[in-house]
């Protein structure tokens, strides 16, 4: 059976008194048993929230990392750092990586490549625009993506990875995938991988779908085939919501 994931990436918000807030309310909640629970504060507070979960099933995640080990990158943070404080999980590849700050396929290559050599899990994000969608192009979009910054890595390596499917119009729109078009494209997921390596490989890695869960959709959105958590953007900010959505499996 697959990993059940629930994954809250905070983006930027909530500071050291909010993330300690937000903390202190989740340890006292019932963490299913068969959901992995993971939350992405801002860089300044992962060393305060790994210190405060480190006795509970919560893990936390990095937002981004940069590819270098090192050097002269003013604002940066690199794989060694994370692991330093403690985070040995990172997503790469957000949609508003791609579109604000113009990561290519290429470069986000070379951050998965150092997060591996690190020994890093990753939430690998994948996802179309509208006019994508529009165009009918969401498929091979997400395949180009897919064969440009994963495809280059042996079987082993994808133990470590976890996708996440974004439907960019669905970030923060308040627009969702239907459950239909979130199984279609996390079936398609899984079948190019299966084709680029083995159904063995395919069917074991978890693909989530990222794009306006709420507790009212998330049930729904969950129990299909090929979807195994979600990747939750504002939802993940109130305890309340996140855990509903976290027992929504």
């Amino acid at each position: 059976m697959r990993q059940q994931i629930v994954a809250g990436n905070w983006k930027m918000n909530n500071d050291m008194a909010e993330t300690e807030m937000f903390l202190v309310q989740l340890k006292k909640q019932v963490i299913p048993e068969d959901v992995s629970l993971m939350i992405a504060p801002a860089f300044t507070n992962l060393n305060h929230a790994f210190q405060s979960v480190k006795d509970h099933p919560v893990t936390i995640v990095a937002q981004n990392m940069h590819q270098s080990d090192k050097g002269a990158f003013t604002g940066e943070v690199s794989a060694a750092m994370l692991k330093s404080v403690g985070v040995k999980t990172v997503i790469l590849g957000h949609s508003e990586r791609r579109s604000i700050f113009k990561e290519e396929n290429a470069v986000l290559a070379e951050k998965v490549n150092t997060a591996l050599i690190h020994d890093m899990n990753i939430i690998f994000c994948v996802g179309e625009t509208l006019s994508h969608r529009e165009t009918d192009d969401h498929f091979n979009v997400i395949e180009e993506q897919l064969e440009q910054s994963l495809f280059h890595l042996s079987q082993a390596n994808w133990k470590q990875l976890i996708i996440a499917y974004e439907p960019v119009w669905a970030i923060g729109t308040g627009e969702t995938a239907t459950p239909d078009q979130a199984q279609e494209m996390h079936a398609f997921i899984r079948k190019t991988i299966a084709e680029k390596y083995s159904s063995n490989v395919a069917n074991k890695v978890s693909i989530l779908y990222g794009g306006s869960v709420k507790p009212k959709n998330a049930a729904e959105i969950f129990s299909q085939k090929d979807v195994d958590g979600g990747l939750i953007g504002g939802a993940s900010l109130d305890v309340e919501n996140f855990m509903e959505i976290a027992n929504a499996f």
